[in-house]
């Protein structure tokens, strides 16, 4: 019982530290790119893509937000074959992304040389950066995008479902659900 109740009270404390301020920043900042005709493209790895799967879902369909993610196998591969495994977050976004879009990589460590190099992409687009990561406050990922969500943990599921928690709560207020306290 004990590890229950220390792992979801893991899960509460990271969840607690976010700073609703940049959370509402980072709403606005995606409303935005909606206004000027702009998409949201959200990138991660394992199960940080299958999260940007979902959010991207839910920004489509529950905000009215255009999203799209890259977790076409055949996507995946031809870029990784051609342009090889670390660029090829970075080829997708060169071919994919618009001057208006904004985007958004996960990465648990802020290590992972693809999204690392996606995110290297985008500044030189000059497209908007929004960053999740995790483990080491020094990682990478952490200081290339405008905004930088990081949860001070080194266990990759506590970090996982805090960003994805923090990511539909983005989804959520935009879409104006009312919490009841």
């Amino acid at each position: 019982m004990s590890f229950y109740l220390n792992y979801f009270k893991s899960i509460n404390d990271q969840l607690k530290s976010a700073d609703c301020k940049v959370l509402g920043q980072v709403s606005e900042l995606i409303k935005k790119t909606s206004s000027i005709q702009g998409k949201v493209i959200i990138v991660g790895n394992g199960g940080s893509a299958a999260m940007a799967s979902h959010v991207a879902v839910d920004l489509t369909k529950t905000a009215r937000i255009r999203a799209i993610n890259f977790n076409e196998s055949d996507l995946i591969t031809c870029l990784a074959n051609d342009f090889g495994y670390e660029n090829w977050v970075a080829k997708a976004i060169e071919y994919y992304a618009d001057a208006n879009d904004l985007v958004i990589l996960i990465s648990s460590s802020g290590q992972s040389e693809n999204i690392l190099n996606g995110a290297k992409k985008a500044q030189s687009m000059r497209i908007p950066l929004i960053t999740f990561s995790g483990f080491s406050a020094e990682n990478p990922l952490r200081k290339l995008g405008e905004f930088n969500l990081w949860v001070n943990s080194s266990e990759y599921n506590i970090i996982e479902m805090t960003h994805h928690i923090w990511l539909l709560a983005i989804v959520d207020m935009i879409s104006g659900i009312e919490i009841k306290e």
